[in-house]
Formats: C-alpha cells, sequence, structure tokens
C-alpha cells in the first residue's frame, strides 16, 4: 500500500522526513544546549533558533518557486541556494 493512497512521491516523503529531522536535531540541540537567546540581526528583529528555522524553511520554498518560474526543472540549484541562505540565517539573522 506505502503512500499511493496520497499520491506522494519519493521526493515528498524526503521533503517532508527531512522536515521532521530538522525539528527533532532542533529539539536535541536545545535540550543539550538550552538558551538560544533571542538575537537581533539584519532583519531587525529579535529572532531565536526556532525562528531561524522557519525564516530558513519559508524562504527556501520561496527560493523554489521562484525559481520554478524562471528556470524550470531540475531544482538542484535551487536546493544549493536554499542551503546558502539557511547558513545565512543562522549565522546573521
Amino acid at each position: 500500500m506505502g503512500m499511493s493512497w496520497m499520491a506522494w512521491t519519493w521526493e515528498t516523503a524526503v521533503f517532508f522526513g527531512v522536515i521532521a529531522l530538522l525539528l527533532v536535531a532542533m529539539t536535541i540541540w536545545e535540550l543539550s544546549r538550552p538558551g538560544g537567546n533571542p538575537r537581533y540581526g539584519i532583519f531587525a528583529i529579535d529572532t531565536t533558533r526556532g525562528d531561524r528555522l522557519f525564516i530558513s524553511l519559508l524562504g527556501s520554498a520561496f527560493i523554489h518557486l521562484a525559481w520554478l518560474g524562471v528556470l524550470g526543472t531540475p531544482l538542484w540549484g535551487a536546493l544549493a541556494v536554499s542551503l546558502l541562505y539557511a547558513f545565512c540565517v543562522f549565522r546573521w539573522v
């Protein structure tokens, strides 16, 4: 039976699996090194680790949509840009 009842592809399953793993990793990070005090970054708002994860996921969605609209598939380039964006968000936001 698998995931056929939802018409998912393996890529979709991996996508949601990665998000679940990110949430587990963030939970483990917070439990092992509590704190995550808000930082005031270049967006001029106080952000915590969870806020930065959300901002990076939301931005990555927009990067992928823009990539699809302008360049089409494949999305490997969008993935690379999204990873760079997420790194920058966690570093400077």
